[in-house]
């Protein structure tokens, strides 16, 4: 865990105000890779003829109708959506552990992707599967949970360490909620429920996926107006006072979009895992920086999310797995290697 001492004569001021340098040679790697696997993602499968000229011929709007559908229509509103989800989740737990100033403060641990989730199910189970019910439910679902882990830590002030302790208190008890309310809902509410919270991008289209992308594109650009703000919370309360922060006001604005950032893929996608603990933390690495870096977070949350899907769709040759049960599965045994390093 970060002190909260901070010794003065280190502060570099200049560093703090000035417009982060985010481009690396890690980064721009990164944005290589990306591409690279956004061509394989729309070009590379069974239903595409694999050859050059007819790769040609569906970017010059050549190619015959079925193979156009295929690759504009299904495979690039899903690549969409997994950049942009991917996006917003890195930028979601990169507010979340400044906020915090420790690794494991993501909304995966503290527990406001699990509120989302609770307001999903609330609205499934209340007016049945509606996608602006959903999305409504899994806002006000993530704001509440925030709220309660934000007055049950505070205690003159909020630790990290304790806002992240609170979090899985919350969490938990949630997920026994979510867990009951499904046992007591219809079957088919029930199986509509359990199908969602898998995870999946299955299914996004343009027309469902642009609306919230717009959203999503508010919400981060509100976060990239007060990352300057977010750097001076960093250094502690007491210092982005006495530099003239609203300290409260200022955190509980962040948290507002940082829920917002996780709320609004949770309700279009279900429950995606481990894409905003990680995110910032293999950015930071990138950029060889202790700032966490908003655009960072932003890149690699996408690169992980879309290689998540990808690794989905191909493992198996038959079946296509819920991206949330890859993310899932890879993002656990992140999390027991940052546990043992923070144990350190």
């Amino acid at each position: 865990m970060i002190s909260n001492s901070i010794n003065f004569k280190n502060i570099n001021l200049r560093s703090v105000f000035a417009i982060p340098s985010e481009i690396s040679l890690a980064v721009a790697l990164t944005i290589t890779l990306g591409i690279t696997l956004i061509f394989f993602t729309l070009f590379i499968g069974d239903d595409v003829v694999n050859n050059l000229q007819s790769i040609w011929h569906l970017i010059t709007g050549e190619a015959d109708k079925y193979q156009s559908i295929v690759v504009w229509q299904w495979r690039a509103s899903r690549l969409f959506s997994a950049l942009v989800i991917g996006a917003a989740l890195g930028i979601s737990g990169a507010v979340f552990q400044s906020l915090v100033r420790n690794p494991l403060g993501s909304p995966d641990i503290t527990g406001f992707n699990v509120g989302a989730f609770t307001g999903v199910l609330v609205s499934i189970a209340l007016f049945g599967n509606f996608y602006w019910y959903s999305v409504i439910g899994s806002l006000i679902g993530g704001l509440a949970a925030a709220i309660l882990v934000y007055i049950f830590a505070y205690k003159d002030g909020h630790s990290g360490f304790r806002l992240i302790i609170v979090g899985i208190a919350i969490s938990a008890t949630l997920t026994a909620f979510n867990q009951w309310l499904s046992l007591t809902v219809s079957l088919e509410t029930a199986m509509t429920a359990a199908l969602w919270s898998a995870g999946s991008l299955n299914g996004m289209t343009w027309g469902r996926i642009l609306p919230a992308s717009l959203l999503i594109l508010l919400l981060v650009g509100l976060a990239l107006l007060l990352n300057t703000r977010m750097k001076l919370l960093e250094m502690g309360d007491d210092i982005a006072a006495a530099l003239g922060l609203s300290v409260n006001k200022t955190r509980l604005l962040l948290m507002l979009i940082g829920v917002s950032l996780t709320a609004v893929p949770t309700a279009i996608t279900g429950p995606i895992s481990f894409i905003s603990l990680a995110a910032p933390q293999i950015a930071r690495r990138l950029h060889s920086q202790q700032h966490i870096t908003l655009v960072g977070s932003a890149l690699v949350g996408a690169f992980l999310l879309m290689t998540a899907d990808f690794i989905g769709q191909h493992s198996w040759q038959n079946a296509t797995l819920p991206v949330g049960l890859v993310t899932i599965s890879l993002g656990g045994l992140y999390l027991v290697y940052l546990i043992i390093r923070e144990g350190k």
